[in-house]
C-alpha cells in the first residue's frame, strides 16, 4: 500500500505529476490526446490539501465547476492530485462512485467526466503486480477531470481509437518491470522538516 508523505511541497507534488505526464502518459504515448494540451499549457495541476473524503468532494466540486466555466483554450483539463487522501487503492476506488454521485448532481454528465489514476491501480481482471495496471498509476492519487467535447474532438481525430488500450497493454508488456521502473515516475521521497 502508498504511504502519503506529508511534509511533501505542493510544487514537488506538481513537479512529480509533470514529470509523470512527461515521461510516462506522453513519452510512451499511453494517451495519444495529452501531447497537444500539455504543450499548450492547457492542463491545470491542483494538489488538494484535503485530508479526508469530505474535504475532497469539496475540492472536487470547486474544480468542476471552475473547469466548466474556464474556457476551453485556456484550460481545457483538470488534474486534482489529492496526494493525503485516498491513498488506500481501495477507498480511492469507492471514492469513485461519489464523483459519479457529484457529476450526476451538478448535471455535468455528458459535459465533464473523471478518469482516474492510483499509484497502486489495479484493473479489475489482473494482479496487483501486472505490469499492465501502470496505464493508470501516477505518483499520488489523481482525479483527471476532461471536457467531453474535447475527448470528443481526440477521438474523432485519432484513426482507430478504440485500439489504444490494447495498444497500451503491448507497450507496457514490451516495456516491462525494469523499463517502467527506469522511468522513475514514481512519488519523490518526502522533503526534510
Amino acid at each position: 500500500m502508498t504511504q502519503a508523505i506529508p511534509s511533501l511541497s505542493d510544487d514537488r507534488v506538481v513537479a512529480a505529476t509533470r514529470h509523470w505526464l512527461e515521461r510516462a502518459v506522453i513519452g510512451l504515448n499511453l494517451c495519444p490526446f495529452a501531447k497537444g494540451v500539455q504543450a499548450k499549457g492547457q492542463i491545470r495541476y491542483v494538489v488538494s490539501d484535503a485530508r479526508n473524503d469530505d474535504a475532497l468532494l469539496v475540492d472536487l466540486e470547486r474544480e468542476l465547476q471552475g473547469l466548466v466555466a474556464a474556457a476551453p483554450e485556456e484550460v481545457d483539463t483538470t488534474l486534482l492530485i489529492h496526494p493525503w487522501v485516498l491513498t488506500s487503492f481501495a477507498d480511492f476506488t469507492h471514492f469513485l462512485d461519489l464523483v459519479d454521485v457529484v457529476l450526476g448532481m451538478q448535471r455535468l454528465h455528458g459535459v465533464l467526466q473523471v478518469a482516474s489514476f492510483h499509484p497502486d491501480y489495479v484493473f479489475a481482471d489482473t494482479e496487483p503486480d501486472d505490469i499492465t495496471n501502470c496505464s493508470n498509476r501516477s505518483p499520488f492519487p489523481t482525479l483527471h477531470l476532461l471536457r467531453e467535447a474535447s475527448l470528443d474532438r481526440a477521438v474523432a481525430a485519432f484513426p482507430d481509437a478504440a485500439a489504444i488500450y490494447e495498444r497500451n497493454m503491448q507497450t507496457l508488456r514490451d516495456l516491462g518491470r525494469e523499463g517502467w521502473l527506469d522511468l522513475d515516475v514514481g512519488a519523490p521521497p518526502g522533503e526534510n522538516g
